[in-house]
């Protein structure tokens, strides 16, 4: 039978206050989980991220082996060579992670929410797979955002979109300028390389902020979420 399915991401869901009318999926960080953004998100804001007409959707990444702790088991989306935008890209783990969130998506799409009012990203290594997701596989989403995020010197999105013609989704990025793992400047450049290949995309900088997340720009992002999703007018009959 070829392939077996994925197994359906686990996930933890903050239900819309009123009627779902769109849909955020946001991708954890390297060796956390769905609950554990959540929480993070919840500890910085005293409250869950939470909207009127959006449900938020904190997926799981299953638990592989990643390279970078030599090879013990991590909730990574993808592996990599090495923390570092001059390796090349581990892009089989890249697509098939690719198609587990797609059966995200798609679920989304079946719950009778449309491509255009569904945003995707996430923080660290989660908003390197939602660039892949969105800018690869879905060019129809609403839109993209990345918190202290990179792509490689050589990605795959890169090649992706030099032949691309068709309108893509906006870019939100945050980086902190004294992040040590992820450095401001692979941020930078990638936001620069998306740009010169037809990406609208925004590069919110944070002075000495490290490798995490503050409330401003979870604020910030809230903003931005509801100016890409707003509350659509209920349909008369």
């Amino acid at each position: 039978l070829g392939m077996a399915a994925p197994a359906a991401l686990q996930r933890s869901v903050v239900s819309p206050a009123g009627r779902h009318s769109a849909s955020l999926i946001f991708l954890h960080g390297s060796g956390d989980t769905g609950q554990g953004a959540r929480a993070w998100i919840k500890q910085i804001l005293n409250q869950d991220m939470a909207f009127q007409h959006i449900k938020v959707i904190y997926p799981t990444a299953p638990a592989r082996p990643y390279t970078p702790m030599k090879g013990a088991f991590s909730n990574v989306w993808f592996d990599r060579y090495k923390i570092c935008n001059d390796v090349p890209e581990h892009i089989e783990s890249i697509d098939s992670m690719c198609r587990g969130l797609t059966d995200l998506i798609n679920d989304e799409v079946k719950n009778g929410i449309a491509k255009s009012r569904i945003l995707i990203g996430g923080f660290s290594m989660g908003g390197g797979m939602a660039m892949h997701l969105a800018y690869r596989f879905h060019q129809d989403l609403a839109g993209v955002f990345a918190l202290s995020s990179f792509l490689n010197k050589d990605s795959a999105v890169y090649q992706a979109l030099k032949r691309n013609e068709s309108a893509l989704p906006e870019l939100f990025q945050c980086h902190g300028t004294a992040d040590e793992l992820v450095l401001y400047s692979w941020g930078e450049e990638t936001n620069k390389m998306l740009k010169s290949l037809g990406v609208s995309a925004s590069l919110h900088t944070f002075p000495n902020l490290n490798h995490e997340l503050s409330r401003t720009e979870i604020e910030k992002l809230k903003s931005w979420i509801v100016k890409k999703l707003p509350v659509e007018a209920p349909k008369a009959d």
